[in-house]
């Protein structure tokens, strides 16, 4: 991949384009198995809670502004034989938050994951507070985690009597091993006899060199790409170990990655992104630079001596418009997207005529790539 970003103007920059056309293609790149598919199975679940986190330094929810912080803590309160109902509660250390977490592949009883905590109050900061036992949920109603422990924030607030600062966002943090596993999700991926292998990046050719690969490592038919994102995978039948020595041998294997021809441009943040096989075609192009000058110098007036007239501010704007044009470039041939961004970048263009250039010529049908606004 090749990442340009747009800070400069733009004019006849296609001449350069003969000299960027010597330039060769980059190399095709190339990874491991491992790094590009993902197992079936070997997969992590999503877990939420919601909890309180208690011991804040007055920065707390305003419990007449948050009921559900209000029930929750006469609930909890209850629980522990402390009866609330019809009482006045004023606290400001006590803060109602959700709290989500990953539970880990194949994660066991009594082990442990992170876990994040996000007030959903009007609390300003959950700094210096405590979790207090909150069971985790996963998509089927189960529990599968316990969260408990002190939150550890990146920002701060600081507050004085006319002036407040905030640094990162207070009201979040996390728990460095908060999460203790209480329930195992099941999957023997040791006795499996066949699975899949599902690309990060969906594409028939790099499914099939997969499969090639494998087979050529294995030297008996064991992977079959069944479409862009899925490969196959089948235990032959005098291998030395099972699914396990079987991803353990050929993860390692390196393939050579293809990928469409895409451009992905970001108009806010001002970034392409483009392929290596993205191709131009024969195309010319031009393009006009118009710079509008409005300049206001307004004057005093003053009135005659002896007029009895008023000193008066009369109006006076400059305006001048610059009309500077290019004559048409010719773009070759097989010229790649890099070398016409970079013939474009060398001589200055601004990311409203980038995006541009490049829709016109992907209009004109001269530019043979996908483009992606986003």
């Amino acid at each position: 991949m090749i990442i340009s970003k747009w800070k400069w103007p733009l004019a006849a920059a296609l001449l350069l384009l003969g000299l960027f056309g010597a330039m060769a293609d980059a190399t095709a790149a190339s990874a491991r198995i491992k790094d590009i598919v993902d197992i079936e199975g070997v997969r992590e679940n999503q877990l939420i809670g919601y909890g309180l986190v208690v011991g804040l330094n007055g920065t707390g929810d305003s419990l007449n502004n948050s009921p559900f912080t209000r029930q929750s803590l006469q609930s909890m309160l209850e629980r522990l034989g402390v009866n609330t109902r019809g009482e006045s509660m004023r606290t400001a250390n006590v803060a109602a938050v959700m709290v989500t977490a990953n539970l880990p592949a194949f994660a066991t009883q009594g082990s442990r994951a992170d876990v994040a905590v996000s007030a959903l109050g009007d609390a300003n900061s959950l700094q210096g507070g405590t979790l207090l036992v909150t069971p985790l949920l996963g998509a089927d109603g189960e529990v599968y985690a316990i969260a408990q422990g002190p939150v550890a924030i990146n920002g701060f607030r600081a507050e004085g009597n006319a002036a407040t600062i905030v640094s990162g966002v207070p009201t979040t943090g996390r728990i460095s091993g908060g999460g203790l596993i209480e329930r195992e999700i099941g999957f023997a991926l040791g006795s499996q006899r066949s699975l899949r292998l599902a690309l990060r990046n969906p594409d028939l050719t790099t499914a099939r060199r997969i499969a090639l690969a494998v087979n050529d490592f294995i030297g008996v038919p064991t992977a079959t790409p069944e479409d862009p994102g899925t490969i196959r995978l089948h235990l032959p039948r005098n291998f030395n170990g099972n699914i396990v020595d079987l991803l353990t041998d050929i993860e390692q294997l390196v393939v050579e990655i293809d990928m469409p021809a895409k451009i992905v441009i970001d108009e806010n943040s001002g970034i392409i992104v483009m392929g290596r096989d993205v191709r131009v075609s024969t195309v010319a192009v031009a393009q006009s630079n118009l710079t509008v000058t409005i300049a206001e110098s307004p004057t005093v007036v003053q009135p005659n001596p002896l007029s009895l007239g008023t000193t008066a501010t009369e109006q006076r704007t400059d305006l001048s418009v610059d009309l500077r044009e290019t004559n048409l470039g010719m773009v070759g041939e097989t010229v790649t997207l890099q070398q016409l961004v970079d013939g474009l970048n060398a001589l200055g263009i601004g990311p409203r005529d980038m995006i541009g250039i490049l829709q016109a010529i992907k209009a004109a049908g001269a530019l043979q790539a996908e483009i992606e606004v986003i």
